[in-house]
């Protein structure tokens, strides 16, 4: 054997060895619904998924508030918001197809088009005709296309960090960097290290010490949910390409309001300012000192700005 293909030969031997060493398995939904199921979870059979949801807070509200997360999270990013929502809102937080404890969609299909439809089905099969539209990251871009799709169903729709114009440049997550790696990023459906998830975590927010070792255990547990790294490594190789939004931002007539962290590593706050220019009459909230999940940072000024909006104090 000549020695370049016997060091080739090595390099590759040895990566195969540290895959195997980091190589873990998909937990199957069983396992994780005793771990971060709640008394308010429900689960709705729903386009071939158990959809994972819970719904708080005034049962007498008509026009309640749906909130979506965003890219590699879950509805536990609202937890604290959805605490102080509910004392005058009736809230409905879930876990969007590809994600959480929904797991994967049946159709292997994650784009503007798909989400519409879930959206729409799973609005109706609560019966729910209006509702303000909350939405942050992947999770935000997903709630101004439904409302360029249907506009009438959304009453109000509130942008957090959210989705919608092309990268300035911003330095980004390491795990959203190896995901959207052509080649490498195959690595990811058999390794997610939580060394990995913490770094991700830690870029996330503007304040590191909020990352904990229960934090990085429940984003590792849902990353590695059946399924859902199969789901996640598809949105990252584009899926969102295959179907294009139902308008433009500007053609957006929803009442709308825009949160944003400053300090925001993944979509920069300039984001924030063109979003505002661009959705006439749009009201804009800059957050000092906050990265890009405000709802985790300063949850309290995020319920404030939220029930100002949608209560019209």
């Amino acid at each position: 054997m000549k020695p370049l293909v016997k060091i080739l030969f090595g390099i590759v031997a040895f990566l195969i060895f540290l895959l195997l060493l980091v190589c873990e398995r998909d937990r199957p939904l069983q396992e994780l619904i005793p771990l971060y199921a709640s008394p308010t979870s429900q689960f709705m059979p729903l386009l071939g998924m158990e959809v994972h949801f819970r719904d708080e807070g005034l049962k007498s509200d008509s026009v309640p508030i749906f909130l979506l997360h965003g890219m590699s999270s879950s509805l536990h990013t609202w937890d604290s918001v959805v605490l102080q929502l509910a004392t005058q809102k009736r809230v409905i937080s879930l876990d969007l197809p590809g994600f959480g404890l929904t797991g994967p969609s049946p159709e292997n299909t994650y784009n503007f088009d798909y989400y519409n439809k879930f959206i729409d089905s799973f609005s109706r099969r609560l019966q729910i005709k209006r509702f303000t539209l909350v939405g942050n990251s992947m999770g935000g871009a997903i709630a101004w296309n439904y409302a360029l799709h249907n506009p009438v169903a959304v009453s109000r729709l509130i942008l957090i960090d959210a989705l919608g114009y092309p990268s300035r440049g911003e330095s980004g997550s390491l795990g959203f960097t190896i995901a959207s790696t052509p080649v490498l990023n195959n690595l990811l459906l058999f390794a997610t290290p939580k060394a990995l998830v913490r770094k991700s975590l830690e870029t996330i927010y503007y304040n590191q010490d909020r990352v904990t070792d229960e934090q990085v255990e429940r984003f590792h547990d849902m990353a590695i949910r059946e399924g859902n790294r199969e789901a996640a490594l598809k949105i990252f190789r584009g899926s969102f390409k295959t179907s294009k939004p139902k308008g433009q931002i500007d053609q957006i007539r929803t009442p709308t309001l825009i949160l944003w962290g400053e300090k925001d590593n993944l979509i920069s706050v300039e984001n924030a300012r063109q979003f505002n220019q661009d959705i006439r009459g749009s009201l804009l909230e800059i957050y000092p000192n906050v990265g890009h999940v405000p709802m985790e940072e300063v949850p309290g000024s995020v319920s404030r700005s939220i029930l100002s909006f949608v209560l019209n104090k």
